[in-house]
């Protein structure tokens, strides 16, 4: 309403000056002369419009706030006046939404989680980094290509073209080895998708690592209650006609088998505690000299005489940490070292400072030793190098796991070296800032 009546206003006020002028060039000069300033006038605000009207139109085919607006005066100056504020407000608004879209697209380039958005024919419309990562694409070349003809797997275009996105789809790019996606699309819009990806490898390991516990669990369990029954029935099945020694002979047997079994489930509660972050043993100071002198008598004890078990331990010296769980890890330890030597091998415990302060506990054998590609692999639950021997001798496949976990909470780490047919030494060693002086 405001720009209807200044236009009118101005153009009413034209014509009437004009028309004023052609009437006293008619009354003062003549009527001829009157109609020709009429008619001129006229053409001349009809040249001035068209031509201002001209500047209008190519200056509106130019990019918006690359070019200023014309200069004129009159009616075309309120024109271009009201212009001029359009376009500054709608610069203004552009600012804000370009400002807007900057950090949605920097936010979605943070987001933990892959983000692509594909268009109506399957095409990627944009991508953030993690999506990228995750599915092998390039940011900048590959925008504007098909999705199905980067991401070739049948199972993973089989989703995109099946139309069923209610439940998320498991995946695993081969560009990625060992990687695992959890794929969701979510439509939007006129039929546009939203492919989101979260990478669950890490869990997936874990799922893997839980199944294969409990399979263990119950592969280490069955033996032993196999052989428990199989006692007790044969003994119950024949109590009258079975010699006392016999049956003595199986108890035995099945107690030892039962004590197995309680060492393993006494194994599985202390890495439970260890590994769920059980809240740390109230530490005291003690002699490690003793300690490992103790750790020495068990495994004499364990022994049996079979091995030549020799004690180094010059460095008097106290530590710092909880006594109960380092006399844990040290008997672990020393008793792989027995199961794993053959008879008559020699087992050496050896405490010392290093240089550097810190204190090192070393457990070595001259046994049957460990090949190289066993080693990082020795501190996971019930993995065994031989299962067999492990087993006659009493192992739970636990221990190593149990010693890694100990002393990590003691800020402590596991060094292992071995040559098969050489034997192995297992060193735990403390840091400095564990290790006390002795009292004067």
């Amino acid at each position: 309403m405001h720009t209807a009546r200044y236009v009118w206003t101005a153009l009413a006020g034209a014509l009437a000056v004009l028309a004023i002028v052609a009437t006293l060039c008619a009354i003062l000069i003549s009527p001829l002369l009157g109609s020709l300033v009429a008619l001129g006038g006229v053409l001349w605000m009809l040249f001035q419009h068209h031509a201002h009207l001209a500047r209008l139109v190519r200056w509106a085919h130019r990019p918006i706030g690359q070019a200023p607006l014309p200069q004129a005066s009159g009616l075309w100056d309120l024109v271009y006046s009201d212009l001029n504020r359009n376009v500054r407000q709608a610069s203004t608004e552009r600012a804000k939404l370009s400002a807007e879209l900057a950090r949605f697209r920097d936010a979605s380039q943070a987001m933990p989680d892959g983000v692509m958005y594909l268009s109506l024919t399957g095409s990627i419309e944009w991508i953030n980094r993690r999506a990228a990562e995750d599915l092998g694409l390039d940011l900048a070349r590959d925008r504007g290509a098909p999705i199905t003809n980067l991401v070739r797997q049948p199972d993973f275009v089989h989703y995109l073209e099946a139309g069923d996105y209610s439940e998320p789809f498991l995946f695993h790019p081969v560009r990625r080895k060992g990687a695992a996606l959890l794929v969701q699309v979510i439509t939007f819009g006129d039929g546009r998708r939203m492919v989101i990806s979260r990478d669950v490898t890490q869990i997936e390991k874990l799922e893997t690592m839980r199944r294969d516990f409990v399979a263990n669990v119950s592969h280490e369990l069955r033996t032993p209650l196999t052989v428990v029954s199989g006692f007790i029935e044969t003994v119950l099945d024949g109590l009258d006609d079975v010699p006392r020694e016999d049956v003595l002979r199986y108890l035995g047997m099945a107690h030892e088998q039962a004590a197995r079994m309680q060492r393993l489930i006494q194994d599985l509660l202390m890495l439970s505690a260890l590994e769920t972050g059980a809240p740390q043993p109230v530490e005291d100071v003690f002699d490690v000299v003793g300690l490992v002198r103790e750790v020495a008598r068990e495994t004499e004890a364990l022994s049996a005489g079979r091995h030549q078990v020799t004690v180094v331990a010059s460095d008097m010296c106290r530590i710092q940490g909880s006594a109960k769980e380092l006399h844990s890890a040290f008997a672990n330890l020393a008793s792989n070292a027995i199961r794993y030597s053959p008879n008559g091998g020699e087992i050496q415990l050896r405490w010392r400072l290093l240089e550097s302060g810190a204190g090192e506990f070393c457990v070595s054998d001259n046994g049957i030793g460990i090949a190289p590609e066993h080693i990082p692999r020795l501190t996971e639950r019930f993995y065994r190098v031989d299962r067999g021997r492990s087993r006659e001798t009493g192992g739970t496949g636990l221990g190593l796991a149990i010693v890694k976990h100990v002393l990590t909470r003691h800020q402590a780490e596991l060094k292992i070296t071995s040559d098969p047919g050489e034997g192995s030494c297992f060193c735990a060693v403390l840091p400095a800032r564990r290790i006390a002086p002795t009292r004067s």
